[in-house]
């Protein structure tokens, strides 16, 4: 199948190879004929002219010579002359009685050119010429035969040229694009590390695909392997709460452990957390999927991220670490639910990998027409190949090996920024701490 695709391309482009090179030829040929048949028939019409002027003048000399008159006028080589040209003449007196002639029938002879000789002004005779097919008619013709076969010589050499030519081409070109094919098929096989590889001496905008398609296998790749990690993340992620509610609800049935309002809160606590995760893919997948409903009105950030800190003011103590709110009033233009979600993650991230007696610091402030708000910690920090991974979903670091979580909290940060024209920055260092920085527009109105 594949070769069959590949030689219908070859034999077309063999052929749009030839037919060009063919009509070119044939177009050259025809210019280079009307113009060669013109000077061919301009010559032919010259040195016809020249022949007959040259009779003239040798009849006019012969007449010339000796007594004047015609009675002993020899006019044989004129008659010679004009015989090795084709060209039959006959030499009249002024009485128009023949004196010379290899033309039959003079006076009835049609098709000739008449040219009357003078000798001092006065005329003396008439001469007749009469071209044939022969002599100069001849050679015009074999010049014209000679041009032909020059030209369709010329659009055979032109299109074995071009044959040849196309092939070249033709394998050049198809050869990268039988490999995409074969790429692509095995990829649609199953085989998901097929590629094209370098494809050398191809046009330029054929290993551009290559190598985009290789990208695309490569993101496909990625995306495959995110979306098994997706899966046994998830599942490991739902093991935890569902064992321990299944645990629970068991010695609550057989009668194991009394049903105390703590027992209650205990199961309370992992059906949230089931719930929180179910919340959180589906703020995912619909900011990913562009559905997400924003209700985009003007607010202060400063108000948003205030009412964050304190949701989570408690926890930071409760944890032993600092946490130290900077704001200042910043008017934007967003949805203040999905601002303070985005807040609650990133606080939540911090608190996550900032040890007890670290220090966590919320900064808001404004740089040209930007909203910037900064979450600081002190933490461990982030290796610096895993950074390029921190907002994918469901991805964890090694640092994240210790700590409780299901890797889309900082997903969802980033998706739901991206959803109100924002973005969150990473800066990192090791043994140093790691800052998340959300920016946003400015309203309008403030930062005109």
């Amino acid at each position: 199948m594949a070769s069959r695709g590949q030689g219908s391309i070859a034999l077309r482009l063999a052929l749009a190879f030839v037919v060009v090179a063919v009509l070119a030829v044939v177009i050259v040929a025809g210019l280079a004929v009307v113009f060669s048949e013109r000077d061919i028939s301009a010559l032919l019409q010259q040195r016809r002219n020249d022949l007959t002027r040259t009779l003239s003048l040798d009849a006019v000399s012969t007449y010339n010579t000796g007594h004047p008159g015609w009675r002993d006028v020899d006019l044989k080589p004129a008659l010679a002359l004009a015989a090795s040209s084709g060209t039959a003449v006959a030499v009249l007196d002024q009485d128009g009685q023949v004196v010379a002639s290899n033309l039959a029938d003079p006076e009835r002879a049609s098709g000739v050119v008449r040219r009357p000789l003078t000798l001092n002004g006065q005329r003396i005779g008439t001469l007749l010429v009469k071209f044939s097919g022969r002599g100069l008619v001849t050679s015009a013709d074999n010049l014209r035969a000679s041009l032909a076969r020059a030209v369709i010589g010329a659009a055979g050499l032109a299109a074995l040229l071009a044959l040849l030519v196309a092939l070249l081409v033709s394998r050049r070109i198809t050869r990268p694009v039988t490999r995409l094919i074969e790429s692509a098929r095995a990829m649609s096989s199953g085989n998901r590390q097929a590629r094209v590889g370098p494809v050398p001496g191809a046009p330029a905008e054929l290993r551009d695909l290559a190598v985009t398609f290789d990208q695309m296998a490569d993101s496909l790749g990625a995306q495959e392997q995110l979306r098994r990690n997706l899966v046994a993340d998830v599942a490991h992620e739902l093991r935890t709460p569902v064992a321990v509610l299944q645990a629970n609800t068991e010695a609550l049935l057989d009668g194991i452990v009394p049903h105390t309002p703590e027992q209650t809160a205990a199961l309370h606590e992992e059906v949230l957390r089931l719930g929180r995760m179910v919340d959180d893919l589906q703020t995912l997948a619909a900011a990913e999927a562009a559905a997400l409903q924003l209700s985009l009105k003007p607010c202060d950030l400063a108000v948003i991220a205030a009412a964050a800190a304190d949701d989570w003011e408690a926890s930071f103590a409760a944890a032993g670490v600092r946490f130290e709110p900077r704001l200042e009033p910043t008017p934007v233009r967003a949805d203040p639910g999905r601002l303070h979600q985005v807040i609650a993650n990133l606080l939540s991230n911090a608190l996550k990998f900032t040890p007890p007696g670290g220090r966590v610091q919320l900064t808001l402030t404004r740089v040209g027409g930007q909203a910037c708000l900064q979450v600081s910690d002190t933490g461990p920090g982030i290796e610096p190949g895993d950074q390029p991974h921190v907002f994918e979903r469901f991805w964890r670091g090694n640092q994240a090996g210790q700590t409780a979580g299901s890797g889309i909290g900082l997903a969802v940060a980033a998706e739901l920024a991206r959803a109100q024209q924002g973005t969150i920055e990473l800066s990192s260092e090791i043994g140093r701490g790691t800052q998340f920085t959300l920016i946003l527009p400015l309203a309008p109105e403030t930062a005109a």
